[in-house]
């Protein structure tokens, strides 16, 4: 597992036992709440999928350059 990896378990885990911790100590109805929860979590799985697609669009870039770089260096006939 790379770093990258463990960071985003690490952050998973630490927004699945915020709102564990949300749950157990809100003030609210609990419609509110699983409402609220939901649109936190919707928001936070766009900002997730906005920088997996940057993420993507880095390395498909860096490959399409390496291509171009390799295809470069064999010798034409």
């Amino acid at each position: 597992m790379n770093d990258n990896s463990k960071v985003l378990l690490a952050l998973l885990a630490g927004i699945a036992a915020g709102v564990a911790i949300g749950v157990l100590i809100a003030p609210e109805k609990g419609t509110d709440l699983r409402q609220r929860i939901a649109d936190t979590l919707g928001d936070i799985g766009e900002d997730v999928k906005a920088k997996l697609l940057a993420e993507y669009d880095k390395l498909t870039k860096v490959s399409e350059e390496e291509e171009n770089n390799i295809a470069e260096t064999i010798p034409k006939e």
